[in-house]
């Protein structure tokens, strides 16, 4: 069996090493066989232009103020919405342990 792959690996060794060329790749890259293409494929294309409504103002300071003062507002509303909840579960938690103890 090792004599056969060796046979059959020989020949294709071979086809495979005639198919390959030595030539340096790098003159294939030259700029007429890469850029002249690239330019002709961009000759009808339109010149970029400025989007002036892609363009985005800078907020006024007025408007930072105000925009962080809702955010504020709305985190000060959530801390005492959070606080509210804990004192609900702690007065669930002592009334819970208020009847434990009244039952033992």
């Amino acid at each position: 069996m090792k004599k056969l792959a060796l046979v059959l690996a020989t020949p294709a060794a071979l086809a495979l090493a005639a198919c390959g060329s030595s030539t340096d790749a790098s003159e294939d890259a030259v700029a007429d066989t890469v850029e002249v293409p690239a330019d002709e494929a961009m000759v009808n294309t339109p010149e970029p232009v400025a989007d002036n409504a892609a363009t985005a103002t800078a907020p006024t300071a007025e408007q930072v103020e105000d925009e962080m003062e809702a955010v504020t507002q709305t985190a000060e509303q959530a801390a005492d919405d959070a606080q509210a909840a804990a004192d609900d579960v702690q007065a669930a938690l002592d009334a819970a342990q208020a009847a434990e103890a009244a039952q033992n």
